[in-house]
């Protein structure tokens, strides 16, 4: 089958994220490629729930500790699959009380191991629009600035793994309307 490549794709709450990863796959999918897409968020509370949380929201509020514990759990699952393409869903940091906890610590790229990261953002105003229309989840009243803040941050956050590992990091801009594009542009920067 060849080399399993492990893609690292980040993103805020809103930048649309998740549709992006679904046509990634799509594409993937149509070139013969096998691609599993694993959200680290979703591995990480099927494990918290063994500690009795019941809503995915709790978890960016557990201590740094537990989030640890459960970063290192998710990471080693993940890193155990051996697709064409194993693309991992995640965000760069977890706000937490006591600040900005990151979502990829070294500890975690070291079980993963990763070839590629990729940074997923859109306008802030897109992603203040995007946010306040779903009502899938439990999300804190932001403001447009604290979401350029967040974007800082991620940018910030996954450089630093990038120099960490010495695996190439692209940032995309995943505009209104142009998921395809923004999809083709991940494809191109991962070799496929």
């Amino acid at each position: 089958m060849g080399e399993s490549k492990k893609v690292i794709i980040v993103g805020i709450a809103g930048v649309g994220k998740t549709t992006l990863v679904a046509k990634i796959v799509e594409i993937l999918n149509s070139r013969k490629k096998s691609v599993s897409v694993h959200s680290f968020g979703t591995v990480m509370f099927e494990e918290a729930k063994k500690m009795g949380i019941i809503d995915r929201d709790e978890l960016r509020k557990l201590s740094v500790d537990k989030q640890k514990n459960l970063q290192t759990v998710a990471a080693k699952k993940i890193a155990e699959f051996n697709d064409n393409v194993v693309i991992i869903d995640t965000h760069a940091f977890i706000s937490t009380p006591e600040g900005f906890y990151p979502g990829l610590p070294y500890h975690v790229l070291e079980e993963l191991k990763p070839a590629n990261f990729i940074s997923v953002s859109a306008r802030p105003e897109e992603i203040y629009n995007r946010r306040m229309n779903d009502s899938t989840r439990h999300r804190d009243i932001i403001s447009i600035d604290y979401i350029k803040k967040e974007l800082a941050v991620q940018e910030a956050m996954l450089s630093s793994c990038a120099v960490l590992t010495g695996s190439p990091m692209k940032s995309i801009l995943n505009s209104e309307g142009k998921v395809e594009e923004a999809a083709n542009e991940v494809i191109n920067a991962i070799g496929l």
